[in-house]
């Protein structure tokens, strides 16, 4: 997995951003601190989950641009930590490499700076392709991934490995290999996305 971390303190900017210059909202910091001192309500910790998920809609908006001039690649996921740790999880059709992971993290950062998205001042960014830790989530990202090894956990929890051979809009086929020399069994399997609960990339030696 290629990793890029930065971390940046700025003063205290406007509220501004996704909340429209509304002030005196609770920071992501505020509430946290709320919850570890046992006075953190619910209505709070709904709000920090909406202003989360509303932060991240931005993040992921200002990602889009940047990716815009290179179709090659694409955005599979952002998430924020109670730390405003900022993570970015982005491939490509070929893969990616840590040199554009650099890139990438430095025209965000400045953008982030600029958005007053944290408006405490107070966030780190890291921008790295999806590890082999983290399950396909995108269409694409199957596509890319064909003629690889994976594992599948299925809905009713139960397990399958195999080789993917084919990727279609609805789901995906499996090869799976039983027994070997003249025992050896070949079976092709056919999962609907729907009835996948995770994919993982299987490394071979």
């Amino acid at each position: 997995m290629l990793v890029l971390f930065v971390k940046s303190k700025i003063f205290r900017k406007a509220f501004g951003g996704v909340f429209g210059g509304i002030r005196n909202y609770p920071t992501f910091a505020s509430v946290n601190e709320a919850k570890e001192k046992g006075t953190g309500t619910f209505p709070s910790l709904i709000l920090r989950r909406i202003m989360v998920n509303e932060t991240i809609k931005a993040i992921e908006s200002l990602i889009q641009d940047l990716l815009a001039a290179e179709t090659n690649y694409f955005l599979v996921d952002v998430r924020i930590k109670p730390t405003n740790n900022v993570k970015v999880f982005i491939d490509g059709d070929q893969g990616i490499s840590i040199e554009k992971c650099v890139q990438y993290n430095r025209a965000l950062y400045k953008k982030l700076e600029e958005s007053a998205l944290f408006p405490a001042g107070d966030f780190s960014l890291e921008v790295s392709s999806p590890g082999l830790d983290e399950p396909l989530k995108l269409l694409r990202q199957y596509k890319k991934n064909v003629g690889r090894m994976v594992e599948l956990v299925l809905q009713d929890g139960s397990k399958k490995e195999g080789r993917l051979l084919e990727v279609t809009e609805d789901g995906i086929i499996v090869e799976e290999t039983k027994g070997k020399n003249k025992k050896k069994e070949v079976i092709n399997h056919t999962f609907l996305f729907d009835n996948i609960k995770t994919t993982k990339i299987q490394v071979v030696f």
